[in-house]
């Protein structure tokens, strides 16, 4: 029952996070940044930051912790399972289209693509994302898979997943104090240094971005919390048969 508690406690938190992740990085560009287009322009690169920060982080966070929540183990998995895919696959969607929008944002202005250290490692995560999304669409809902490859790649699908979340948290932090470098830096009224309201908010968003992840993995890797073992609706349900 205390351990309950305290994972109900801990996931409040995830959500809590979850929420203000969104809220700040919609108002950074909102306001600083001037809004929204997809039009080629700066204003359509803002793009890039909110669906990043909504899709890697947000959604694939609480993805990954789905199946920690107490109620999941309760019944047939298969519901949660395609939640689970359902919300990856969502956050993949997000990632590309926020890919999209500063490939053509640095295309119509004639500016470097993946010349930084930040789009390296990003084009790296959303690679290793797709594969690993792949992977587990074959592996646990495809009815027909062996239920040996099944409990074989399980541990691979776990680490695989936690891998993406850590690259998604090191792309985002430093997506974002590479943009305050970026529009600071050729501001003779203000600069990054000089800590403006501009500076200081884009820098609360990423400290909330890494306490958002230190509590998903702080989910991930408590054994307590862990989905037991053995259990009637675990990894051997197929998905189009319903064979318990």
């Amino acid at each position: 029952m205390r351990t309950t508690v305290q994972f109900y406690i801990t996931y409040f938190l995830a959500i809590l996070l979850s929420v203000l992740c969104m809220i700040f990085v919609i108002y950074w560009n909102a306001t600083w940044r001037g809004g929204f287009a997809w039009n080629g322009s700066t204003l359509q690169f803002n793009w890039h930051p909110v669906l990043m920060v909504i899709g890697l982080i947000v959604l694939y966070g609480n993805a990954v912790i789905l199946y920690r929540i107490p109620v999941t183990w309760q019944g047939s998995k298969l519901p949660w399972k395609l939640l689970h895919a359902g919300l990856t696959f969502l956050a993949f969607i997000f990632a590309v289209i926020g890919l999209v929008a500063v490939f053509d944002n640095h295309n119509a202005n004639r500016l470097s693509n993946v010349y930084c250290l930040h789009s390296w490692v990003g084009i790296c995560t959303v690679s290793l994302f797709a594969g690993q999304w792949l992977l587990g669409l074959a592996t646990f809902l495809f009815p027909w898979t062996p239920l040996e490859l099944r409990q074989l790649a399980k541990p691979l699908h776990v680490w695989l997943g936690t891998s993406v979340f850590v690259m998604s948290l090191i792309s985002s932090i430093s997506g974002i104090n590479e943009k305050l470098f970026f529009v600071l830096s050729g501001n003779s009224t203000e600069k990054y240094g000089d800590q403006p309201a501009e500076a200081i908010f884009g820098n609360a968003l990423g400290v909330l971005i890494f306490i958002f992840g230190i509590i998903v993995l702080r989910i991930l890797f408590n054994h307590s919390w862990q989905r037991p073992d053995g259990h009637p609706s675990e990894v051997t349900e197929p998905l189009l048969n319903g064979r318990r």
